[in-house]
């Protein structure tokens, strides 16, 4: 089996894993989470150095360390940016946001596909699938790609934690649900892609993290 080039940077200023993933034969990429819009060289140089086209820019919510670069990354790329259409409301207020932290409010675009639970996206032959998780914020995604065994998670689980849920949009009820329901079921050896800091799995989580006793 051809082998799926993946490759995660941290970009940013709260350092949002960044994952691409490109197909060997095709050459064609999904982005997802491209950050706040600062490391988009970044992002482009590995497009560069594997000979990459982006097909689809996925955002796994709609925060500004996630959504921010989309609307720049789309206008080099041509590629249409996927979200949940329940994070719409989130990404009207990106102002407020970039407000938050400091920052000047990145150029906002429009959302070409409802990321929807139970929807796929082809790269290659390889199939990815979009389950919804709600809690962090109410659109929140996670990505699993079965042939991969890799679950890129968001801001839903992390190793030890779970997502904040004191945002608007968020409910600490709604978040544990979404993991037992859609995540804690998939493959224990399943690498879970975070999205800030370092990676775990599916079964380390069931173990060990403290929120999901």
């Amino acid at each position: 089996m051809v082998q799926m080039i993946h490759e995660i940077l941290p970009v940013g200023m709260l350092q949002c894993n960044c994952s691409i993933f490109g197909d060997e034969a095709t050459r064609h990429a999904i982005v997802i989470d491209p950050g706040d819009g600062d490391d988009l060289t970044a992002i482009q140089a590995i497009l560069a150095k594997h000979s990459l086209t982006v097909q689809a820019i996925v955002i796994t919510h709609a925060h500004i360390d996630h959504i921010g670069g989309a609307a720049k990354l789309k206008a080099l790329t041509g590629a249409p940016v996927y979200m949940n259409e329940n994070d719409q409301p989130l990404y009207d207020h990106l102002d407020t946001q970039a407000g938050w932290l400091g920052m000047a409010p990145p150029e906002r675009t429009t959302i070409d596909t409802p990321a929807r639970d139970g929807d796929t996206l082809q790269l290659g032959e390889t199939e990815i699938q979009i389950l919804h998780t709600p809690g962090h914020t109410q659109g929140s995604l996670c990505l699993f790609v079965p042939t991969e065994e890799v679950l890129i998670a968001g801001d839903t689980l992390f190793r030890d934690s779970i997502g904040r849920t004191d945002l608007p949009g968020g409910d600490g009820r709604q978040i544990i649900r979404s993991i037992h329901n859609q995540l804690l079921t998939l493959p224990e050896d399943t690498q879970v892609i975070c999205g800030h800091g370092p990676s775990t799995t599916i079964g380390r989580e069931k173990e060990r993290n403290p929120f999901l006793r």
